[in-house]
């Protein structure tokens, strides 16, 4: 007890409660468990878009295919995304029955199998997505311009749909609620405006060999986030693990 403790008792402890209040402990495990839970779908989150981006370059290399994706549109994924979507998740509120799930084992990886799967399943949709819309631009008389921007606003869309899947391993986004992380949802409009800029701004179009596209095309584009979600939804509640 680091009150009424003596001070021979404080340092041979492990633990000094600085209000000699046993329930810290309970609040401290369950501060800890959130926490803990946050980093690991932040992971779970961001893994994906590297792999994906690696996988894209990597395919088109192999292929003898035109690069979907530049390097500076890469940077342009990178830091916009993990700032305006991937940290939203740090606001994430504790799951209903974090307590009452059983201790986590020391030895158990922090990236399990299912997360694993989730990594790879999300990375494989994302190099689909991209490169086939970018293969079906060109094969349909667009200019490499646009079909880059069809590719990079895929893969951001399809990133901001799965944020929405990633906030738990188990629960839907509408079961948690979406207004519980109102962070999440506002970090999803940014993205959009910022992708529309991205898109149609000309000074962006110049920076960036971005070029502008259609109601149609932002149609399919968003088609294919939504794809995602309902894939990954549909894999949670196959695999229904806790973190």
């Amino acid at each position: 007890m680091g009150i009424s403790g003596t001070d021979a008792a404080k340092e041979a402890a492990d633990m000094v409660l600085t209000d000699d209040n046993f329930a810290t402990i309970e609040a401290a495990v369950e501060e800890g468990r959130g926490v803990f839970a946050n980093l690991v779908k932040f992971i779970a989150w961001t893994l994906p878009t590297n792999a994906g981006e690696g996988l894209v370059i990597l395919t088109a290399v192999l292929f003898g295919a035109t690069l979907p994706i530049l390097p500076v549109q890469i940077l342009w994924i990178n830091m916009t995304t993990a700032g305006c979507l991937g940290l939203m998740l740090a606001f994430e509120p504790m799951e209903p029955g974090i307590m009452k799930r059983p201790p986590r084992r020391p030895e158990r990886p922090i990236l399990d199998k299912v997360i694993l799967w989730r990594i790879g399943l999300v990375s494989v949709l994302l190099l689909a997505a991209a490169f086939g819309l970018f293969k079906w631009e060109l094969m349909n008389g667009a200019t490499t311009e646009k079909a880059r921007t069809m590719a990079v606003n895929a893969f951001v869309i399809i990133e901001a749909f799965y944020l929405f899947n990633s906030r738990s391993f188990r629960r839907s986004p509408f079961e948690l609620g979406l207004g519980t992380n109102l962070w999440v949802v506002g970090g999803f409009g940014i993205m959009v405006i910022l992708q529309i800029l991205y898109t149609h701004a000309p000074f962006m179009n110049a920076l960036f060999s971005s070029a502008a596209i259609n109601l149609f095309d932002w149609f399919k584009i968003f088609l294919c986030g939504l794809i995602v979600f309902i894939i990954v939804e549909w894999d949670k509640k196959r695999t229904r693990t806790d973190i």
